[in-house]
């Protein structure tokens, strides 16, 4: 997947957080060691740049950006938009022909008053260097032919991390930013995650690049804190009562942002740079959870944020710009979409509604009341019976059920499939009733969940020799299907993912169009388990049969299956349960 537009998931801030926890390096600014002086005069961010607010930008619309033209049209939309939402600074990503050139030119035709912080993307790995400086000498060529719309260049997005997906060395990318420096005249950054400009000890000594930037971008993101270090911050506020608990996560989240930017500017001021601003380049929260941020993700926390964000940096006391991310839903992106002020649509959220009379608004609530915090997950006790039956129309003597009646829903946010209630088209060895599934596949596949989130069940009996998962299928679809389950929860970063892909002729399942009867070991199911998608690195996410939060997961992502893509083929599913 091209990632030139893309703000990549910060994977292993959790790792970052844990050093900095245990290594107290605060006091001191981190890291050590002589300090650095500016090794060149630091050019002044323009009033226009600092005052105007401002949103990481990027126009694409589908789930396929590498096949997506993006044309003038839709980039003056989107640039009307977000002027009629008060930004006036807009960060891309990259010099592209394909965007950022059109970005400019519609500025300029249009007349717009929108200002650019313009972005070169570097890469790393075979050919790179090559990539690189076509990509420089695009960005320099645009810098200087819009000098009144590019304000300041950013050279590089989060390369130096140690997590990073472009990785540079420190001496690499200060090699990029002197030759860019040298042929602009704005200022020049590079966007970095803070902790590698606060100097933590597995990051690499970035003492030589903050000498020879104009001013400091730094990312923070205390949203995805809480996935991939959920105790970091104490985002669950559980000591405050449920009324008040949106409200107080979101001042801890802010207090967060800050505790990031002061451990920069606390390292800036140890190397004698105080005369270096820092503007923070990226951060933002999610209005839909799309990688996991349940009970944390909704339009009104992304608005929460937002206007704390604006409030602190009006006060006077912290950075001197603010680059939210982001001013679109981007679905390429899958997990790491809904950050967006305005959905894929361009329907305004809560951040942005009332702004202009000209939007349309994004239907749902913005009250304040209705904001989502965190609820405790309830622990059930073990279900000790021979059956647990997740859906059928008959009842078997001495079977248990979900302590909470399970809801059909899609992954990512109920967009990936449907489920419709069937009476015609039954199991004969059940009652009239079946679901009949309809993929809406995206790019990468779809799933369709029996979810009894935030009231797990206890089948730790089930994992024996003979505990098996068994269900009545019906369809057409082609090639393989995973089925499972998944254990765990959001709420504490414990997602594990335990899909089995199944290919016609095996334990029952086949796609003739009639009914079968499918009996799969729980054994065999859990083999195939991993950590779900965004837990890679939550050290919180393991099996965990004794808390099943989906106890029936049927889907179809094409890396485990290598089928084709697209496949809308409905599949009707009856008389779930589990047996020993």
């Amino acid at each position: 997947m091209k990632l030139a537009s893309q703000k990549p998931h910060n994977f292993a801030l959790w790792v970052l957080s844990a050093v900095l926890l245990s290594t107290s390096l605060w006091g001191c600014g981190g890291g050590g060691g002589p300090a650095a002086t500016n090794a060149v005069t630091v050019r002044a961010l323009p009033a226009a740049f600092t005052l105007a607010q401002a949103v990481a930008y990027s126009p694409y619309r589908t789930s396929n950006r590498d096949s997506e033209t993006i044309t003038k049209a839709m980039i003056q939309e989107d640039l009307v938009l977000l002027g009629k939402a008060g930004i006036g600074l807009i960060r891309l990503f990259d010099s592209s022909d394909a965007v950022a050139k059109k970005v400019l030119e519609v500025i300029t035709e249009q007349n717009l008053s929108m200002k650019v912080m313009l972005g070169l993307w570097v890469s790393s790995g075979s050919g790179s260097e090559t990539g690189n400086q076509q990509e420089i000498a695009r960005g320099i060529a645009l810098a200087n032919a819009y000098k009144t719309q590019v304000l300041a260049v950013s050279v590089g997005n989060e390369t130096l991390v140690s997590w990073s997906r472009q990785p540079q060395t420190s001496a690499n990318l200060l090699r990029y930013i002197q030759q860019v420096r040298n042929a602009v005249t704005q200022p020049v950054t590079t966007d970095e995650n803070w902790a590698v400009l606060a100097q933590e000890s597995i990051e690499q000594d970035a003492k030589s690049l903050l000498a020879a930037v104009d001013f400091v971008a730094m990312h923070t993101y205390p949203l995805l804190d809480t996935i991939h270090s959920p105790g970091l911050w104490d985002w669950q506020q559980q000591a405050v009562p449920e009324a008040d608990r949106a409200v107080a996560m979101m001042d801890a989240a802010i207090n967060r942002a800050k505790f990031e930017y002061s451990a920069v500017k606390t390292k800036l001021t140890a190397l004698g740079l105080t005369q270096t601003p820092i503007v923070i380049g990226e951060t933002g929260w999610k209005a839909v959870p799309s990688g996991n941020e349940v009970q944390r993700a909704s339009p009104i926390n992304q608005k929460m944020y937002w206007d704390r964000l604006k409030v602190w940096k009006n006060s006077g006391t912290g950075p001197q710009n603010i680059v939210l991310f982001a001013g679109f839903d981007e679905p390429w992106k899958l997990s790491d979409d809904k950050w967006g002020l305005f959905n894929v649509a361009r329907q305004a959220r809560c951040a942005v509604q009332g702004l202009s009379n000209d939007f349309v608004a994004e239907t749902g609530s913005c009250a304040v009341a209705d904001a989502t915090h965190y609820v405790a997950v309830q622990s059930n006790a073990r279900i000790t019976a021979n059956r647990y039956t997740v859906y059928a129309d008959t009842v078997t003597n001495g079977e248990a059920t979900p302590v909470v009646t399970p809801v059909l829903n899609a992954w990512e946010s109920g967009t990936t499939a449907t489920a419709v209630g069937s009476n015609t088209d039954a199991d004969a060895n059940d009652g009239p009733h079946s679901w009949q599934i309809t993929p809406r596949p995206l790019v990468w596949g779809w799933g369709m969940t029996f979810a009894i989130d935030n009231s797990p069940d206890d089948l730790s009996n089930f994992d024996t020799s003979t505990g098996r998962l068994n269900f009545s299928i019906k369809t057409t679809y082609p090639g393989k299907i995973e089925v499972g389950f998944l254990t765990g929860t959001a709420a504490d970063s414990s997602l594990y993912d335990v899909y089995l892909a199944i290919s016609p002729g095996q334990y029952g399942y086949d796609n003739d169009g009639q009914w079968h009867q499918v009996s799969i070991p729980i054994a065999a199911i859990k083999a195939a388990g991993a950590k779900a998608y965004g837990m890679e690195n939550s050290v919180a996410s393991v099996f965990d049969l004794s808390r099943v939060t989906n106890p029936f997961v049927i889907a179809d992502r094409y890396a485990k299956t290598a089928n084709t893509a697209g496949n809308t083929t409905s599949l009707k599913v009856d008389a779930v349960y589990w047996s020993k």
